[in-house]
């Protein structure tokens, strides 16, 4: 039985390709459906089949979108091939106003825009036991050419020398076992919540640490 978040901050999970952090993302949503809720970005590119606007993507045209970044409606936002990403401050604010907490599945760039932006999110990096290790994982999927592998062993080796910065995030779990990896995700995320909880009901003299089970 998890608590119910004091606070609707959200969640940010970064790390390298083939670490394991979509499978974590994807748990903590399907565990906790009520509380917590995927980032719907918006993008450039046209739909594709069996994607649904507004749900899975807000659709718009490139220079609605270069006008939302003037705007600074963004709290974070990248270009991968021709097409535009970003997260909106307002889906984040309206998902907020829905009492749903959004956790973001994103690369080191988009983090380092939300770190210098107004939103006060929680930091968690998804780190291999060791690069060996990553890049057994990613030849294991057997569908990457060799340039790609060293492609993204590169990056992963500038998100992890990133990540040991002093203050880059909150927390760092190094995923040698995914079932224990999700147990420090999930206490990272409601340990933090049930001593707010407790602080607060000390100060007003009322109940903390009520939980409900999803």
């Amino acid at each position: 039985m998890a608590p119910v978040p004091t606070s609707l901050r959200p969640i940010v999970i970064s790390g390298p390709s083939g670490v394991g952090k979509g499978t974590l993302y994807s748990r903590l949503l399907k565990n906790h459906p009520s509380l917590f809720t995927t980032s719907i970005s918006h993008t450039t590119r046209a739909p594709r089949p069996g994607e649904t606007r507004d749900v899975d993507y807000y659709y718009i045209t490139m220079p609605e979108f270069e006008q939302l970044i003037k705007e600074d409606a963004f709290v974070e936002h990248a270009k991968f091939g021709d097409n535009r990403y970003g997260t909106s401050k307002k889906m984040i604010a309206e998902m907020g106003d829905l009492g749903k907490v959004v956790v973001l599945d994103i690369e080191m760039e988009g983090v380092k825009q939300i770190k210098n932006s107004s939103i006060p999110a929680r930091f968690v990096f998804i780190q291999p036991p060791s690069m060996a290790e990553l890049e057994s994982r990613l030849r294991g999927r057997g569908t990457e050419k060799e340039e790609s592998i060293q492609k993204r062993l590169a990056q992963a080796k500038n998100e992890m020398e990133y990540a040991a910065t002093p203050g880059a995030h909150d927390l760092i779990i190094v995923n040698d076992e995914i079932d224990k990896a999700y147990q420090e995700l999930e206490a990272f995320i409601f340990k933090g919540e049930e001593e707010k909880t407790q602080d607060q009901g000390a100060r007003d003299g009322g109940k903390a640490g009520e939980s409900v089970e999803d």
